[in-house]
């Protein structure tokens, strides 16, 4: 095989390559190049060149031209007995490692099942980002990882650590979400926090083989719709976002189905009239009526005797109850006016007293009609028509009644709220 008297490296096209081994095009992919000390090494700027002959590292280069002699190279001496002057041929691998920094590796992960924090439930969850990596040590990477290759690209690398990388990126992840009790709707807010902390878990083992971990973003973390099990949880997730914007309950909606299906039936003639009225007793008249879907205040009370009418509107029962918030959906006292839980304050039906969103048009529980400003009974927490000196269910005097605007409480015995200024009815 001939002598090489020039040897350099002119990456073509778009493909991120690492690191590449000078052959010539009839040379063996494991057998050394013939080079002597004539031979001209000419490294572009972001490469740098190494040298490696019988098995060990022979000399390092940076940008620019070099000749390799032994003035350069005073091991050649050692191993090949080179003297100094003259042509004299020796041995060598030479590779070239790429030192730019690229941005463009793509990562993913596939299913995760985590128990969410929001929904309470077990939800699989997907994960995708970026990251960019620049070669810091090149003797390392070569060792380490290049092995018997003539090249290195951006695929090898993905492919030779994606079951490490996965592992490590999934196991991180859920750790800091279980650990921070960070859930699904609040997951978006929490993306760079995430990222930083993977980063600084994924920067040691990157470096162990020679590179710099220069960035590592996650672009979403999101419910994995691929599978069955994926598609009824969003579903049910997209489901639950309509009935809180709507105001209106699960069991509710189910009812409306059925009584849309009552109505197609009454037109076919199929028996859809008796489908009505069953459908017209679930849903309770949608105005108060006592329907037998009545989901969110038919529940225990606190030091109550009347266990199976609780709801009931039209006898007095005991000041108080246990409620379910209508914001995180747990239980709590109704003498309390916000929710212990997550803060959100107790928003009463003035009818049946179950907490409602503020947006709510309707009540959730019994379909009444809210109404901003219609006050309750301190004592029986039955509402009080605006005006009235008596609570029309428990008799107890309403003296000192409430602004019907702003909820001030009113001293008796004045015709206007001093707050806001509005007329006592």
């Amino acid at each position: 095989m001939a002598i090489i008297d020039l040897v350099r490296w002119s990456p073509q096209g778009n493909q991120t390559i690492y690191a590449w081994k000078y052959q010539e095009k009839n040379q063996l992919p494991g057998e050394a190049t013939n080079l002597s000390t004539y031979t001209q090494l000419i490294v572009q700027e972001s490469q740098e060149a190494i040298l490696f002959s019988k098995g060990q590292i022979v000399g390092k280069f940076g940008p620019g031209k070099h000749t390799l002699n032994t003035e350069n190279l005073p091991i050649l001496r050692s191993l090949y007995g080179i003297p100094f002057g003259g042509k004299n041929p020796f041995t060598a691998e030479v590779w070239f490692v790429n030192k730019l920094q690229p941005y463009n590796i793509d990562w993913s992960i596939d299913r995760m099942d985590i128990h969410d924090a929001d929904y309470n439930t077990g939800i699989p969850l997907v994960a995708n980002g970026r990251y960019g990596l620049k070669i810091t040590d090149a003797e390392r990477f070569l060792i380490k990882i290049v092995g018997t290759k003539t090249t290195f690209d951006q695929k090898d690398l993905t492919d030779q650590f994606f079951g490490e990388f996965s592992t490590k990126t999934k196991s991180t992840l859920m750790q800091f979400m279980i650990k921070n009790k960070i859930g699904l709707k609040q997951i978006s807010a929490h993306l760079d926090n995430i990222s930083d902390h993977l980063r600084s878990i994924m920067l040691p083992f990157w470096e162990s083989i020679g590179f710099e971990l220069t960035k590592y973003y996650i672009t979403s973390i999101e419910i994995d719709g691929s599978t069955e099990y994926g598609k009824k949880i969003l579903d049910a997730v997209s489901r639950q976002s309509a009935q809180a914007i709507g105001g209106y309950t699960w069991q509710q909606s189910q009812a409306m189905e059925i009584a849309k299906d009552a109505v197609g039936g009454m037109s076919e003639g199929s028996g859809g009239l008796l489908g009505a009225v069953v459908a017209s007793n679930m849903m309770g008249g949608l105005g108060g009526g006592g329907g037998i879907m009545q989901p969110q205040y038919n529940q225990p009370t606190f030091g109550s005797n009347n266990q199976g009418q609780q709801g009931s509107t039209t006898q007095p029962v005991a000041p108080v109850r246990e409620v379910y918030c209508s914001n995180c959906s747990k239980r709590f006292a109704s003498n309390l006016r916000f929710c212990p839980f997550c803060g959100d304050e107790y928003d009463a039906c003035p009818k049946c007293g179950t907490d409602n969103d503020k947006n709510a048009k309707r009540c959730v529980s019994c379909g009444f009609q809210l109404q901003q400003g219609l006050s309750l009974c301190t004592n029986c927490n039955s509402p009080i028509v605006p005006g009235s000196s008596f609570c029309g269910s428990c008799g107890k005097p309403q003296a000192d009644d409430k602004c019907t605007r702003c909820g001030n409480q009113l001293v008796a015995g004045i015709k206007f709220c001093p707050k806001c200024g509005q007329k006592k009815l």
